[in-house]
């Protein structure tokens, strides 16, 4: 669940970004395909967040 969470942080990093017209054509690809993410990449930093926290809770040591 802490990859998954790792994953969810780097993507709300790149829609941020995308948002901000810092990487270039690939920044205009995503905000066509995930404009919601592209308007709100908070959404999916709270995913992380409560990804690590759920990986966090139910990790079995």
């Amino acid at each position: 669940m802490n990859f998954v969470a790792a994953v969810l942080l780097v993507l709300s990093g790149l829609f941020y970004a995308a948002d901000h017209h810092e990487i270039g054509s690939l920044g205009d690809q995503m905000c066509r395909y995930g404009s919601t993410f592209c308007d709100h990449p908070s959404w999916v930093f709270v995913g992380a967040v409560l990804a690590a926290l759920w990986g966090t809770f139910v990790s079995i040591r």
